[in-house]
């Protein structure tokens, strides 16, 4: 029988449709396949952070569905959160669905796929307690030579727009030696690059050990024999510690890449984000970071349109921006969630303002990507291969520590020797041009 995966989403939802693959394929022998018409059991893993990602969900549900009528396919499992969510929903709306397992149930994918085989409606999203280990099958799905690395699930925080406490549950953090565990396993089968994810990486080990533990931890991988390269993300400002700077900035292994999340500086938005303390907190802690380790990577995400939001919180946000330069920004247009606090603040912030904020933001952002990228020119800079380029088969593709995985780009050498994993240095000749986002327009009076 062959199996068909999708997942949506972000690196998290990945690493739960890798123990799907591997707990189907090694304890049910599945044959897996990339190629859904082929498939007889296909798994949607869903996202349903924010508005986009649900109507990406259930548009990939309804293309797959089609594949009941034009190709082998028989059943039909939408996982992750969506599913959570909305589970009784997408059996009553989508009946091409056979089951539905929500983030809480990956170890229940074998019973659910016994229960749709004998032509039961699956459904399982009651528990909110599993948590992985270093022997839960797992099949990579990214190159050989890196992979990621789930260190806790669910999330303790409460801010105001997230919906991701109620999709993954509560915090719950891996011990350090069933992390490192898994980490060696990892190595052991060429990976060169771990990079280590969480709904906050600085949250973890408070359940587990009662305090912040993430430094203990990165200090213990660094131990591995054979590790490259260790990167870690979703760091909240408050819990960026002098001691995990300190860490990040004296371990070789460890990629001087902080990807801290600060959404906004404004005192009131981040105080009706439930975000920071107020803005002078976030930014002493990016200043702290810039201080310590001055060529350090730094990454943001940053939300605009947030209920209340003014046109002078936009413009102190905006310039801030300006001042600080982070290397790579992500920004997002507040989407309201129900059953969030934010869903029912006053004083939304109309679609139209939302979008010319965001594509304002943006082309700030291009345009200061693009003139640090212009410092490289003429430099040689160390760069890990991850294969050939999808530009051409002339080119090999590859990041530097400054890079993550999957969305801050990456480096085009014409060193056709190196292979997958290896760590080159090559010297940086030409910049690409960076897109821009609509027009750039005037602000409102």
């Amino acid at each position: 029988m062959k199996l068909a995966l999708i997942s949506l989403g972000c690196s998290k939802n990945l690493v739960d449709s890798e123990h799907y693959l591997g707990i189907l394929s090694k304890r049910k022998g599945m044959e897996l396949t990339s190629e859904i018409p082929e498939a007889d059991i296909v798994i949607v893993n869903t996202c349903g952070f924010i508005g986009d990602a649900k109507e990406e969900s259930i548009q990939t549900i309804l293309e797959v569905s089609e594949f009941k009528e034009t190709g082998n396919l028989k059943k039909i499992i939408v996982a992750g959160c969506l599913a959570q969510k909305y589970s009784e929903e997408i059996l009553k709306e989508l009946p091409e669905v056979d089951a539905v397992i929500g983030t809480g149930d990956v170890d229940k994918i074998e019973k659910v796929v016994d229960e749709i085989l004998a032509g039961k409606k699956a459904v399982e999203t009651k528990n909110m307690t599993f948590l992985a280990n270093a022997n839960t099958d797992r099949v990579l799905t990214t190159a050989p030579h890196t992979a990621y690395l789930k260190i806790s699930e669910g999330c303790n925080r409460a801010c105001t727009y997230c919906i991701i406490p109620q999709m993954r549950g509560r915090l719950r953090s891996r011990s350090i030696e069933d992390i490192v565990e898994e980490a060696k396993r990892l190595v052991a089968s060429g990976v060169r690059e771990i990079n280590l994810l969480a709904q906050e990486t600085t949250e973890y080990g408070i359940d587990l050990y009662g305090d912040k533990k993430l430094a203990a931890l990165m200090k213990e991988l660094c131990k591995i024999e054979g590790l490259k390269w260790l990167r870690t993300y979703y760091m909240h400002p408050e819990y960026v510690t002098d001691e995990l700077i300190e860490v990040m900035k004296s371990e070789d292994k460890i990629c001087k890449y902080f990807d801290v999340p600060i959404q906004h500086v404004s005192d009131n938005i981040l105080r009706n984000m439930a975000r920071a303390k107020n803005g002078e907190q976030v930014k002493n802690v990016l200043n702290r970071i810039r201080k310590a380790i001055p060529d350090a990577t730094i990454r943001t995400t940053l939300i605009v349109g947030f209920p209340g939001e003014t046109e002078e919180n936009f413009q102190e946000l905006k310039e801030y921006v300006r001042e600080f330069e982070f290397d790579y920004a992500g920004v997002f247009k507040y989407s309201r969630e129900e059953d969030t606090v934010a869903y029912n603040l006053p004083d939304q912030v109309p679609e139209e303002i939302k979008e010319r904020r965001y594509a304002e933001l943006v082309n700030l952002q291009s345009e200061i990507a693009e003139r640090k990228n212009r410092k490289f020119l003429g430099q040689e800079i160390e760069v890990m291969i991850d294969g050939v380029s999808s530009e051409s088969e002339y080119l090999l593709e590859g990041r530097t520590r400054g890079q993550a995985l999957e969305i801050d780009g990456k480096v085009l050498t014409t060193d056709g020797t190196a292979k997958p994993g290896e760590i080159v240095k090559v010297k940086v000749e030409q910049n690409f041009e960076y897109d821009f986002v609509g027009p750039i327009v005037e602000n409102e009076k």
